[in-house]
């Protein structure tokens, strides 16, 4: 159990330094980032792509999904409850939202999608394609369920960090955008 509280701790310090590291992060870096996720996606047809509408200091990627929703079918994420998997809400421009849970905005109609690629936001992230999120585990939980989806990670470089401590449960990413550019990492075995 000592294992388990440390690793709790080391990633809620880590959560608070990822934060301020994100918050100090330039509104030109941001974009750039947005820019180049577009960059990377561009070329589908006939895609499933859930995006995530941004809270705090987070990569905005509406812009992104809003020329990619002209070739694919953009979803966002719903918290169905704690302790599930997330689910997949149609998502256009100018869509009606509301506040759910955790005050994210979520579409309040569209239907349901399962998506193809999922862009995931982060609070740091390593070169191994470690992810640390919010703590909630919705993205661990949802990732393996997806029958093989392809992952990306939106962030910047100011959100980078040498090495995260993982759990069993952390589900790691094949791919990262950041302003400076697209990490992908080489399966191993």
């Amino acid at each position: 159990m000592g294992d388990d509280a440390s690793l709790s701790e080391r990633k809620a310090q880590l959560r608070r330094a990822a934060k301020a590291a994100r918050d100090g992060a330039s509104p030109l870096a941001r974009a750039a980032a947005a820019t180049r996720l577009y960059a990377r996606l561009m070329h589908l047809r006939g895609a499933v792509i859930a995006g995530y509408l941004p809270i705090g200091s987070e990569v905005d990627p509406r812009h992104a999904m809003a020329a990619l929703g002209r070739d694919n079918r953009m979803c966002v994420p719903v918290v169905a409850s704690r302790g599930a998997p997330l689910r997949f809400r149609e998502w256009w421009p100018g869509i009606a939202l509301e506040k759910a849970a955790f005050g994210v905005d979520v579409p309040t109609e569209g239907g349901w999608r399962v998506p193809d690629i999922v862009i995931v936001p982060l609070l740091a992230f390593d070169a191994d394609g470690g992810r640390l999120g919010y703590g909630g585990g919705f993205y661990d939980r949802t990732l393996p369920g997806l029958n093989g989806a392809r992952a990306i990670g939106l962030a910047v470089e100011a959100q980078r960090m040498d090495t995260l401590p993982l759990a069993g449960t952390d589900v790691t990413l094949s791919e990262i955008v950041t302003e400076a550019g697209v990490f992908a990492r080489v399966p191993t075995g």
